[in-house]
């Protein structure tokens, strides 16, 4: 519609141009049927048209008018000369029309940057061809002048001055030079031959001056036309009165006049079409591929009667594929306009049918501008019924895509077509669907919903998708009143409860400004006072739904474990304040009640969690005495919740069932998440059943240790760390021992029964998390010439060692190992990531010097998959930071790892453990040497000559053994070694080689030969250190999913036209194959959601401390010293 409003506003202001028109056939009627007749006929002229004066001298002085000015210069600078200077050329071209024709045709080649004479004398006999050929040859020599892509400040305007004075020029002409059938017939053989040159820039200016022209054409003809239709209809009324006579006569010849010109402007249109268009929209310029689609949308527009055919209509078509997302944007934003008019549909039949599916296709297009505008264009399409529900069924797949403007486009088309039901009536014109109620909107979604319920996510990111349009998702009575309705014939079933639970959940979360699903843009948001004045009214108007209805809605649903969760959490975002404005205290302490009784009816995660956020919320928020009344329940829970506990362990004990037991820890859990709780020996009871009852399940000792974890952890922060009291630092000493003996007693059992069954797998992941946590809150840096020096705790070799080996057989297990008995719930806290974090934050924050863990888990550095391998990568450049001088000692022993593990295959003899050893040493040096890029290799040249120097002798450590340890591993470093330190290396192993006969065994000296071969062509080619940067790839877009069959035939845009260019569009597009590039369909397989992984969250977690140096020095031993005394 942006075009249609351009060409409506540029009529608009040139209209007082257009009526010298009506005064030239005027003139013509007064020369022809006499003073009496010209009388007459103003007796039926529906506008009389005053004479036109055209106005000179002061204003367009004022403006910088010059009489020297060329036309050239003033496009070139002061727009706002352009239409007295037209004005001026027009009076030259009606005393002088040769000399101003030369005037206007060396503006054109000045436009184009070019210089070149025209003689007035020869302009008859000029050839366009040999001027052409001319101005390209200047081309070719350096002699032209980008005035149009120039980024100078005098040129800013140059594009659009040189558009308006040709629009200008056209307007101003309609007086008579525009049909002369000279002067526009000239300047377009120019304009069309100038625009199939090759130089760019003349391109350039020649599509944008014939665009301009076709525009101008437009304007004109339309004027025409309304004028021709004028003239019927006065033609029609005389008839009724007399059959002939003067007037009639008169009308007729005007008629006939008016007529004659549309046509003739009419075939000037074409001409520019065939001659510029049908050869310029597939230019090798996007931007002259886009000009020309752009334009032809305005046309089509604004001129129908004549635009508004398949042989004008399959070029926006053919345009769908070009490989230019800006191309295809605009395609598509034209076609937006064009069915955005009712009056356009019928027309638009044929082309629907042929280009539909690529339509559809688009939605799903790599750049996402593109698949946006798409998703519009196919809302268009479905509000006038020329879409099936069949060829929409993939799109709503993309409502839980991954861009976030993609999933709002598709929520709009959703509502607006499934919700909303916007559909065009073919009898009155008018939206089906108008003045719905909000309860026939919620059904309708709720239908929606029921395709997602089996996963709370992938709801969410449907009501998100949704939300901003959809009014009825804000109506909270309406909701409200529906969950709580009890009558049997309109009562919702357990599907849609459920779901309406979740969608008056989601919806009020993101009244209040909350997030319900993962943001891409984590910066934090900033709200003006307007914004936040509107989420605040959002929260007292939520609050003031549920004052009274809260209470009914727990009490009804607090058995059902999937919808209580989602309605205790809107406590949070309540006003409490309203509570006890309005008098409700009752219904508050109702809801505290009933929360307090959900705690103890459910046992699951999520439920726990909202119970307990909720009551804390409450405790801090609103009046005093609500805040008295909730820490008195949260007391009051705390205590039941021991009582409970406590009973719970005496059952086991006495041989009863560990359900109990197990929701109880677990509930004692998540409420130690938040706050500490008084146990009263619940400590030692819960190590007594440990020791006692070994058989337990997996899952219960795992609860078991957590809540002893956690109960070190509070008595840890509760310690004065200026006057600590020796009795409380006595008995933390006593309960992290006591947790300390636990924990190695399980490493111990545990790494000597490694099992793939998920319920041990996790209970070997707490024991490696508590333990590295532990050892991180009493690591002995942390309290050395503190009051609390008692507290440091160096763990002994061996335990490390344990450590890491439970550590390692995780990591080999496979995360999608399932185990029925296993409880899902905690799955995301127990995984590799979980396990590698822990072990990499031992190495990050010094706990463990770095020379114990960091060349062990280096060596797994690309092993585990993606996620693992970002830890491993945060932890290398955690170390470069902190102690780059321990790198070339890590990075050493890792390969060194790497290659015993080879070793071990080789002696095995399994070919494809040797093969898959080989793969990872390869991978490890490749990766590990790929951190040292651009600057860092000059920085960090030293550590890179050690890592090769020490490698060589390990790789002559034992005879030949080891020689393949030069090939495999250190290779890829000597590519990033500076050539000045290549004959270092050289000279090494000449040294080692001296006395060394290799031919004697060429076989096991072949990995040394290859090394020595290598290092030579390195220094022969004596590269400097090239500028390297750490490049990330970035597709601009996303990756493309196929909605359809990727095959469809479409325009190849940039091979030579044919002749059947001009044909319909069914038999055109029969020898057209699609140009979409064929690199997009490699990722055609890419999931919709990418799995939410919590790992850069726990990456934050190793953030280094302002700790001390490492007292190891590099290249020392990190297995011998005091420190295993300790």
């Amino acid at each position: 519609m942006e075009h249609t409003t351009i060409a409506s506003e540029t009529s608009a202001r040139r209209s007082k141009r257009n009526r010298g028109l009506e005064q030239d056939l005027e003139q013509e009627e007064e020369e022809g049927g006499g003073t009496e007749a010209s009388k007459s006929d103003d007796d039926f002229e529906e506008d009389p048209v005053p004479k036109t004066r055209r106005k000179r001298g002061p204003a367009a002085k004022a403006a910088g008018w010059r009489d020297d000015l060329q036309l050239i210069d003033v496009i070139k600078s002061n727009g706002k000369l352009i239409n007295h200077a037209v004005k001026r050329w027009v009076e030259l071209y009606e005393t002088d029309p040769k000399s101003a024709m030369v005037d206007l045709l060396m503006m054109l080649f000045e436009a184009c940057g070019a210089k070149y004479h025209l003689d007035v004398e020869t302009l008859d006999d000029t050839d366009v061809d040999d001027v052409v050929i001319s101005l390209v040859q200047s081309a070719k020599n350096g002699l032209v002048e980008d005035n149009y892509n120039s980024k100078q400040k005098d040129l800013k305007n140059f594009k659009e001055n040189l558009g308006a004075f040709w629009e200008d020029l056209v307007l101003e002409c309609q007086n008579g030079p525009l049909f002369d059938t000279v002067l526009f017939d000239t300047c377009m053989g120019y304009v069309i031959a100038i625009s199939c040159s090759p130089p760019r820039v003349y391109r350039q200016v020649a599509t944008l001056i014939g665009l301009q022209l076709v525009t101008s054409f437009i304007s004109a003809a339309k004027t025409l036309t309304a004028q021709r239709e004028t003239t019927q209809r006065q033609l029609n009324a005389e008839k009724k009165k007399r059959s002939d006579g003067p007037r009639v006569d008169s009308l007729i010849k005007r008629l006939s006049t008016t007529h004659e010109r549309i046509t003739g402007l009419e075939e000037m249109m074409r001409k520019l079409f065939e001659g510029l268009f049908m050869h310029r929209y597939r230019d090798i310029d996007p931007d002259i591929r886009m000009s020309c689609i752009k334009a032809l949308g305005v046309w089509i527009v604004s001129y129908p009667s004549l635009f508004l055919q398949d042989s004008y209509l399959k070029y926006l078509g053919w345009t769908l594929n070009d490989k230019s997302a800006l191309v295809r944007k605009t395609s598509v934003l034209a076609l937006q306009s064009l069915y955005e008019i009712d009056d356009n549909i019928p027309s638009l039949g044929l082309f629907t049918e042929r280009f539909c599916n690529r339509m559809i296709e688009m939605a799903d297009d790599i750049d996402i501008s593109v698949a946006v505008s798409a998703i519009g264009l196919l809302k268009l399409l479905l509000r006038h019924q020329l879409l099936t529900d069949e060829e929409l069924g993939p799109l709503y797949d993309l409502l839980i895509d991954e861009p976030p403007m993609i999933r709002r486009a598709i929520g709009e088309l959703v509502f607006d077509h499934l919700i909303a039901q916007n559909v065009k009536s073919s009898q009155s014109g008018s939206k089906e669907g108008d003045g719905e109620s909000s309860e026939v909107h919620i059904g309708r979604l709720l239908q929606i919903l029921r395709e997602f319920s089996d996963d709370p996510v992938l709801s969410s990111y449907v009501i998100d998708d949704i939300w901003d349009d959809m009014k009825a998702a804000k109506d909270w009575k309406c909701i409200i009143a529906m969950l709580l309705n009890d009558d049997p014939e309109s009562e919702l079933s357990e599907m849609d409860g459920t779901n309406l639970v979740r969608l008056l959940s989601a919806s009020a979360k993101k009244a209040v400004g909350e997030k319900i699903v993962p943001a891409t843009d984590n910066r934090k948001q900033y709200l003006n006072k307007a914004q936040k004045e509107a989420l605040e009214n959002s929260r007292k108007e939520i609050t003031a739904a549920m004052l009274k209805s809260y209470p009914y809605l727990l009490q009804k649903f607090i058995s059902d474990k999937a919808k209580v969760s989602p309605l205790i959490d809107m406590l949070s975002l309540l006003k409490l304040e309203m509570y006890s404005f309005k008098r409700q205290e009752q219904n508050f302490r109702a809801v505290i009640d009933l929360i307090y009784d959900a705690f103890f009816k459910h046992g699951d995660k999520a439920s726990l969690r909202s119970c307990i956020k909720s009551i804390v919320f409450c405790s801090t928020e609103g009046q005093a005495d609500l805040q008295d009344y909730t820490l008195s329940k949260l007391n009051d829970l705390e205590s039941e919740l021991i009582i409970k506990l406590k009973n719970a362990i005496k059952e086991v004990e006495a041989g009863d069932d560990e359900y109990s037991l197990l929701v109880n820890l677990k509930r004692l859990y998540e409420l130690q998440l938040t706050k500490p709780v008084s146990s009263d020996g619940l400590f030692d009871d819960m190590t007594r059943i440990l020791n006692n009852l070994p058989e337990m399940e997996n899952e219960v000792k795992s609860f078991l240790l957590l809540n002893m974890f956690l109960e070190v952890v509070w008595s840890l922060q509760s310690l004065d760390g200026e006057n600590p009291n020796e009795e409380s630092i006595d008995s933390l000493l006593s309960k992290r021992d006591t947790l300390f003996s636990q924990l190695y007693s399980f490493t111990e059992a545990l790494v000597g029964d490694q099992t793939e069954v998920r319920s041990a797998s996790v209970l070997s992941c707490r024991v490696c998390i508590i333990t590295a946590e532990i050892w991180c809150y009493f690591k002995n840096k942390k309290y050395l010439s503190t009051k609390l020096e008692r507290l440091g705790y160096q763990p002994k070799l061996p335990q490390v060692q344990n450590f890491w080996r439970l550590c390692e057989g995780q990591l080999n297990i496979s995360d999608e190992t399932e185990d029925d008995e296993a409880n899902q719930e905690y799955i995301e806290e127990t995984n590799r990531d979980a396990v590698m974090i822990a072990a990499g934050k031992l190495v990050a924050t010094d706990t463990i010097p770095k020379g114990y863990l960091g060349p062990d888990i280096i060596s797994h550095f690309g092993l585990h998959g993606a996620s693992t391998t970002e830890i491993v990568k945060y932890l290398i450049a955690s170390m470069k930071k902190t102690s780059i001088e321990e790198i070339p000692f890590n990075f050493l022993e890792a390969m060194k790892l790497a290659y015993r593990r080879l070793r071990n295959s080789i002696s095995k003899e399994d070919q494809s453990e040797i093969g898959k050893s080989m793969s990872e040493i390869k991978d490890l040096a490749a990766k590990l040497s790929g951190t040292f890029v651009g600057a860092a290799r000059t920085k960090n040249r030293a550590e890179i000559l050690k890592i090769v120097l020490d490698g060589i002798e390990f790789a002559f450590s034992d005879g030949t053994d080891h020689l393949s340890f030069l090939e495999l591993a250190l290779m890829p470093f000597v590519s990033k070694l500076v050539t000045t330190d290549v004959p270092q290396i050289l000279e090494d192993l000449k040294k080692r080689t001296e006395n060394v006969n290799i031919d004697e065994d060429p076989i096991s000296w072949r990995p040394f030969t290859n090394f020595v071969t290598f290092a030579k062509e390195k220094y022969a080619k004596n590269e400097a250190i090239p500028n390297e940067e750490e490049k990330v790839v970035r597709r601009r877009g996303r990756p493309r999913k196929v909605l359809k069959d990727p095959d469809m035939p479409g325009k190849k845009l940039f091979e030579e036209s044919s002749e059947s260019d001009k044909d319909s569009i069914s038999d055109s597009d029969k020898d057209h194959q699609d140009n979409q590039d064929s690199d997009d369909d490699d990722e055609a397989d890419q999931p919709l959601i990418r799995t939410f992984r919590a790992s850069s969250a726990k990456l934050r977690n190793m953030r280094v401390p302002g700790t001390g140096a490492s007292s190891s020095q590099p290249g020392s031993s990190r297995r011998t010293g005091n420190w295993l005394n300790s």
